[in-house]
């Protein structure tokens, strides 16, 4: 046996491993969602002339709403547009299924927005980025 580290492995060592996971959790797991119920999705905010002036890049999945990053141009921010945002997509979410949001937020960027959108803090990454911090916040998306 040997270790290798590769930055491009084959499409067939790669599903090796995919298939290897799916595998396991589904033996662990009956009834877990399969991989290929994965719903990726966009939620905009776009200006009258159709400009994106910000939005969310999210997937569901597990039952669980994954916000992989929110963005809004600086002329868009404090209009209440981000509320808007995060409103649809957890609206979006609870129609596929979801039960949980999970978000990644660092030190600069939005935990007290997410916060004050009833996220919890869950756990902090000291010094990642380097000289920063990364924050897991999640939300209980039904009642």
């Amino acid at each position: 046996m040997y270790i290798e580290t590769v930055s491009d492995p084959s499409k067939k060592d790669a599903d090796v491993l995919s298939q290897g996971i799916i595998r396991f959790n589904n033996e662990t797991v009956p009834d877990l969602e399969p991989p290929d119920s994965e719903k990726k999705f966009f939620v905009f905010a776009k200006s009258e002339t159709g400009k994106v002036l910000g939005g969310i890049r999210a997937t569901c999945f597990w039952n669980t709403l994954h916000i992989e990053l929110l963005w809004l141009s600086e002329e868009s921010r404090g209009l209440g547009i981000g509320k808007k945002l995060i409103e649809d997509a957890e609206r979006y979410a609870l129609q596929n299924q979801c039960e949980n949001a999970f978000v990644e937020t660092t030190g600069w960027q939005a935990k007290p927005f997410y916060e004050r959108h009833g996220y919890e803090h869950m756990a902090t990454l000291n010094n990642r980025p380097k000289g920063h911090a990364s924050h897991y916040l999640s939300k209980s998306l039904v009642p």
